[in-house]
């Protein structure tokens, strides 16, 4: 992958503590998630989960067993979202070929 073709952007949504679950299933959907971090109201980082493409359902169980007890005991949390975001030259479906794994029939 060229670093020049890709950047992070991070994204904060302030939410209740009961929507917390809702909202970062919504966004881990959108796939191009590759870390989220939930903080308390003084800004301190509760949890963190790094994200990598693929990772989804049984595996992010217990992660979300633990966002939800954090979030019954916050009444307003803040959800920080790291995402990958992709210049236009970048192609993400084919990994990168080198003249060496070219063959010539």
């Amino acid at each position: 992958m060229n670093p020049e073709t890709e950047k992070t952007t991070t994204e904060e949504f302030k939410i209740t503590g009961d929507a917390v679950v809702a909202k970062i299933k919504e966004l881990v959907r959108e796939g191009n998630i590759r870390r989220i971090m939930i903080k308390n109201e003084e800004g301190r980082v509760l949890i963190e989960v790094p994200l990598t493409i693929g990772v989804v359902g049984a595996v992010l169980l217990p992660v979300w067993a633990a966002i939800g007890a954090i979030a019954a005991l916050a009444a307003n949390l803040t959800i920080a979202v790291e995402r990958r975001e992709y210049g236009p030259a970048e192609d993400r479906s084919d990994p990168p070929v080198s003249p060496s794994d070219t063959t010539l029939s």
